[in-house]
């Protein structure tokens, strides 16, 4: 990257409350398999044809290539089109202690949202993302499975609420730690 660049991105990023956008090697990943078979376990289903959905529960976990996605439950949308004798999955809505696991990567919230479609992850609620020895924390997350990119912001995170529900300071900040090398 060139110093004029550097320096660009450096003065963005410093304008931008609350975002941070992980694209270095640091924090990102290669291409994501979203052509892979999606392969599921839990204790139980639940099939609710008529809303083309599916309610997985119980220690769930869902397994695309080299990517896993554990919860407490996760209700599966899908449309009423069938492919190869299966329903074609559009969504995963993932709640409970959600984690995705990538080589090398894994990211923790409450909620998680993978959407086929537009081949991204979202993740909502005291999200953290680690690799190695480099961990970045805040509100909200959505990972881009055909680029690699993460982004985090502090949405949601540090809100506070008056007695009758009103929002009285809201936002957060991203904050992490990076590792450095160590020189010889």
């Amino acid at each position: 990257m060139s110093r004029p660049l550097l320096i660009a991105a450096t003065a963005a990023l410093a304008t931008t409350a609350g975002m941070v956008g992980i694209a270095g090697s640091a924090m990102s990943q290669s291409r994501h398999n979203t052509n892979a078979p999606i392969d599921f376990a839990a204790q139980s289903i639940e099939l609710q044809d008529r809303a083309n959905r599916a309610i997985l529960s119980g220690g769930v976990r869902i397994t695309q290539a080299n990517m896993t996605l554990t919860a407490a439950r996760v209700t599966v949308s899908y449309t009423g089109q069938v492919i190869d004798g299966s329903p074609s999955v559009s969504r995963f809505d993932a709640s409970g202690g959600v984690t995705v696991t990538r080589p090398d990567q894994t990211a923790r919230a409450q909620y998680g949202v993978y959407d086929i479609k537009r081949r991204v992850i979202t993740m909502l609620g005291g999200v953290t993302l680690t690799q190695g020895g480099n961990t970045v924390s805040g509100g909200r997350m959505t990972i881009n499975l055909d680029t690699g990119r993460a982004s985090i912001d502090g949405s949601g995170v540090g809100t506070t609420r008056a007695p009758d529900g009103s929002v009285v300071r809201s936002g957060g900040r991203v904050t992490g730690r990076f590792t450095v090398p160590k020189r010889d």
